[in-house]
């Protein structure tokens, strides 16, 4: 358990430090939306290329770059379940910290059993988000 939390605790904290690096703001100083993800060499989003819509995940990477910063409302913006993923984060680095330092888990009996409850969660959000995000465009779209 306690290899598990260092790892946790960790990888964590790499998250929030790329994000840091990761410049969310353009030239202009204008919030982006998506794409951040390409300063770290990663491709362009597949889905976006072929259908001109985004993905379940567009803008995750960006939300996380924007919160960092203390830019709320572009981080909801650019994808709100991100936001709430950041934030999520966020808490569990302290919490982390203190099972570490108490050598227990507070507030849970099965890790394993947890983060299968929180992958559903933002899983149905990312796609209950998804979902609003293609129905936006397609009644944009369907407007004369």
């Amino acid at each position: 358990m306690r290899g598990t939390l260092v790892g946790l605790l960790l990888g964590l904290v790499g998250v929030f430090a790329l994000a840091a690096w990761i410049e969310p703001y353009d030239r202009q100083g204008r919030p982006r939306q998506r794409e951040t993800h390409r300063q770290l060499g990663l491709p362009p989003c597949t889905f976006l290329e072929i259908t001109g819509l985004p993905c379940p995940s567009c803008g995750m990477t960006t939300s996380f770059a924007l919160l960092v910063r203390g830019d709320l409302g572009n981080s909801l913006r650019a994808n709100a379940v991100g936001t709430a993923l950041a934030v999520f984060c966020a808490a569990l680095i302290p919490w982390s910290l203190a099972c570490l330092v108490g050598r227990r888990t507070y507030f849970i009996t099965s890790l394993e059993r947890t983060l299968t409850g929180v992958v559903g969660v933002f899983l149905v959000l990312l796609l209950l988000r998804w979902a609003v995000v293609l129905a936006w465009a397609w009644w944009g779209r369907s407007v004369p």
